[in-house]
């Protein structure tokens, strides 16, 4: 099994930044890939960004040009920094893990098989 506890939500003005964080404990083996998801009220889970253990990356459009996601293998941790946040940045966002057979990035839920519990983010306007 693989364990992923995020930090670094909380509350932020419009335009303001915050950095999540998440660490991986457990059988880091079993997996590679890993990606940042969100879900926000009334709203469907949706993918935000993903890094292969490489670090090739992806991001939603919504994201692009605003959102960074890095990791630090040795640290068995994933970084989320966000800047210039909007109101409909706000919403749960979850870090999750997949067991990718190489340096791929994972754009699919379905292949996600370890997910945390989630920290949230609320922007005021």
């Amino acid at each position: 099994q693989v364990q992923l506890v995020e930090s670094g939500g909380g509350l932020v003005q419009a335009g303001g930044s915050l950095r999540l964080s998440c660490v991986a404990s457990g059988d880091i083996f079993r997996v590679n890939a890993m990606g940042w998801y969100r879900q926000g009220p009334g709203k469907q889970r949706e993918l935000v960004a993903a890094i292969s253990t490489g670090g090739s990356t992806y991001y939603a459009d919504s994201v692009k040009g605003r959102f960074t996601i890095s990791r630090d293998n040795a640290k068995n941790t994933l970084f989320l920094q966000m800047s210039n946040l909007k109101p409909e940045d706000t919403a749960a966002y979850y870090c999750a893990a997949a067991p990718m057979a190489d340096d791929q990035v994972a754009v699919h839920t379905w292949l996600y098989d370890y997910w945390g519990q989630g920290t949230h983010v609320t922007v005021s306007s």
